[in-house]
């Protein structure tokens, strides 16, 4: 029986007297982690050496920290108002300042992408696990102690509680401890925020040991900014929304890609023959696995580990509305199209040819019946009799008469309790919280957070999870391709971590497992820039996240290479001819050279044109339309921030270049420029007065940048 306590400290006291003084904490990654409780685990055993602690979690979030003075006097408004109250992790502080108290250890099994690079306590103590494998692990470490951020719920039978961001692994963690013989505990904080999600994600508090609901605690939750897409971002989405299959299934990933996929698809629905003309112009060689690239009329369903803000854009423009039951035989007509989603006697026909609807109902098949909606909720079973809507008929499913009467107590309406989507976390801005708070009962039933045991996997129902995963596209990205197909996605040859492997495995075993389905991995063709820019597809690298033996579709912005089942001579060819052309030349005499090609290939005509030049001038009018906004979803900035956040980074990138900086320096010292028109972005960064040389400077050139993109006149 769970027990509320005010405060968190309470809640540390309980569980040292619980478990002991040796605490192997597991906290969920993202949003859903408790901050005033693991900062009040962390404080205390920072003030008690007799105490060891270690934190197990992964992805912890931190508001943003601008680098110099004037990038802060931009940036410190835009995160007091985007983060408020937001409370930090005190031990990630500590980490970056390399003062963690000996008996405090910190283990992430994935960071925030290259957040933890240069953070040495963090790299020695991360732990590599798929996903799907970090409970195990987890467990294995010796976790006695869970913590989760929750949503609370007050109903007539009391309080109601809903892992609501994270039930990703907590679900298979509290199933998993029952059989523990160690003292194990589970704390619970409310949230009056946190969106409250029903289905899988509704526990009751019964699940936990100590429930602390404090208002004191509702601080600002963490909110991540929609990001900018960049023109070579959207060319990599439009080639792989090109592969998405109507009727299908989608998985796609957070920030800038993943939002231009989901903007690319809102573009092949609501406007079909533009998106047709982007990819014939940005196509030299449409993919086989491209096929059909029309409207989505069948619809798609989500199947994913994270649940992102462009997901539910693409169910609000009815792209994202295909319905999949957890019943085989329902799920295995409708792919068969011998049912539809309606009541009606077709169904009731294949109901009772399949077995789903028997000749003679017990009490367990007419709840299963009134679960999918397929009888009427006021059916009940009396004796060896049936009651249907006050009239008493024969329990024999057969009887025209039973059989009628049962069909008109649920004739017309939808099936019950299919879902558009499934996921295992969320994460994302301000407002799509808060359309997640507004949910109504359709969409929560439609809708179903769950475990990642789930979701990224097959094992659980194989039968079941193939019929709902049809045609499945895995969309994830990754940060170099070697020429054998092998991608890296996160860490670095030297062994730095960059982020962690997450799901990515997962999925990607699963696309070799699932009939019909692919994994594609999206990679920039290129990293840097000018003297420091290098190519992403590379001739070989000395870390692997995915191995070679299961490369699939690899997609950048000049094209698809689908390497399924091909040999390495074609895989890299493929991979060449999505390469950017600065880079193809050298790619090809070291395969050449290698022998993995032959000496007289050669690089096709139409392939060696992949310029960032191309990309512009077949995307930039469409984003000055508007089709292809730089933020597709929105943005919580000002027109006059974003002018001064690209303005400050193309003059900080200028910067590493020492021979166009100085000239760029002596241009900007001759222009004179519309001193009203720049009163208000210098007022903005205080830099309408400048104190030192290295502010003139930074002031000049701003206003030529400003200047040059058209936001300042010319005196």
């Amino acid at each position: 029986m769970s027990h509320v306590l005010e405060t968190v400290e309470a809640c540390v006291e309980a569980a040292i007297a619980a478990v002991g003084t040796d605490l192997v904490v597991a906290a969920p990654l993202g949003l859903g982690k408790p901050v005033q409780l693991l900062n009040a685990f962390y404080r205390r055993a920072a003030a008690d050496s007799s105490l060891s602690l270690h934190i197990l979690t992964a992805l912890c979030l931190e508001a943003p920290r601008p680098e110099g003075d004037i990038e802060a006097s931009l940036a410190d408004p835009i995160v007091r108002r985007l983060f408020g109250d937001y409370e930090e992790l005190d031990f990630m502080a500590a980490q970056r300042s390399d003062t963690l108290p000996s008996n405090i250890r910190v283990s992430e099994v994935y960071f925030k992408a290259g957040a933890m690079k240069h953070v040495a306590s963090a790299q020695q103590n991360y732990v590599s696990s798929n996903y799907t494998h970090i409970v195990r692990d987890m467990l294995g470490i010796g976790v006695n102690v869970l913590v989760q951020m929750v949503a609370a719920r007050d109903t007539p039978s009391g309080l109601s509680l809903s892992l609501s961001s994270n039930p990703d692994l907590t679900l298979e963690m509290m199933d998993r401890v029952e059989q523990l013989e160690r003292p194990f505990v589970a704390i619970a904080q409310v949230h009056d925020a946190m969106p409250f999600m029903e289905n899988d994600a509704q526990v009751s508090p019964q699940r936990f040991d100590w429930v602390v609901r404090n208002p004191q605690y509702n601080k600002t939750l963490f909110a991540v900014p929609n990001a900018a897409v960049p023109l070579r971002d959207y060319a990599t989405a439009m080639h792989a929304s090109s592969l998405i299959a109507d009727g299908g299934t989608l998985q796609i990933g957070i920030g800038a890609l993943g939002d231009a996929v989901a903007r690319a698809c809102i573009v092949r629905q609501h406007h079909n023959d533009a998106y047709r003309a982007i990819l014939r112009g940005l196509t030299h060689q449409i993919a086989p696995l491209a096929g059909d690239v029309g409207r989505f009329e069948q619809g798609l369903y989500i199947n994913t580990e994270m649940f992102v803000n462009g997901m539910l854009h693409l169910i609000e423009r009815g792209i994202v509305k295909r319905r999949v039951y957890d019943n085989l035989v329902l799920q295995q007509g409708l792919n068969r199209g011998a049912i539809g989603y309606t009541v009606d006697a077709r169904l009731y026909d294949y109901a009772c040819s399949e077995g789903l609807m028997p000749a003679r109902l017990d009490e367990q098949s007419l709840r299963q019946l009134c679960y999918w909606g397929i009888v009427g909720e006021a059916v009940r079973i009396e004796g060896d009799r049936l009651l249907v809507d006050g009239q008493s008929l024969p329990n024999a499913t057969r009887n025209a008469n039973t059989r009628a009467a049962l069909l008109r107590s649920a004739a017309g309406r939808e099936l019950c309790n299919g879902r558009i989507l499934h996921a295992g976390f969320f994460l994302g801005p301000a407002d799509f919280y808060q359309k997640l708070r507004d949910l109504d009962a359709a969409a929560q039933e439609s809708i179903c957070m769950t475990g990642v045991r789930r979701t990224n996997q097959l094992l659980l129902d194989y039968p079941l999870y193939c019929a709902q995963r049809r045609k499945a596209r895995f969309i994830n990205t990754g940060m170099i391709v070697a020429l054998n197909g092998a991608v890296a996605s996160d860490a670095l040859e030297d062994g730095t971590v960059i982020s962690g492997v997450g799901g990515q495995y997962n999925f990607v075993a699963m696309a070799n497992d699932l009939p019909g389905a692919h994994s594609v991995l999206c990679i920039r063709s290129t990293r840097g820039q000018d003297r420091h820019l290098q190519s992403n597809i590379v001739p070989f690298y000395g870390h692997t996240t995915i191995p070679k033996h299961l490369r699939d579709v690899v997609v950048t912005e000049y094209g698809v290479a689908e390497l399924r089942g091909q040999s390495d001579a074609e895989v890299i060819k493929r991979l060449i001819n999505i390469a950017d052309s600065r880079f193809q030349d050298g790619l090809l005499e070291f395969a050449k050279n290698h022998g993995k090609l032959p000496p007289d290939y050669r690089i096709p005509v139409e392939a060696s044109s992949n310029t960032p030049q191309k990309l512009q001038q077949v995307l930039a009018p469409y984003q000055a339309s508007g089709m292809l906004p730089v933020y597709p979803f929105g943005t919580e900035l000002t027109e006059r921030e974003i002018a001064l956040g690209d303005s400050l980074r193309r003059i900080r990138e200028l910067s590493e270049e020492p021979r166009q900086f100085i000239a760029t320096v002596f241009r900007a010292l001759l222009h004179r420029a519309d001193e009203a028109a720049a009163r208000p972005f210098l007022e903005r960064i205080h830099l309408e007065h400048p104190e030192t040389t290295r502010e003139f400077v930074v002031q000049q050139l701003l206003l030529l940048e400003l200047e040059e993109r058209g936001l300042l006149k010319v005196s």
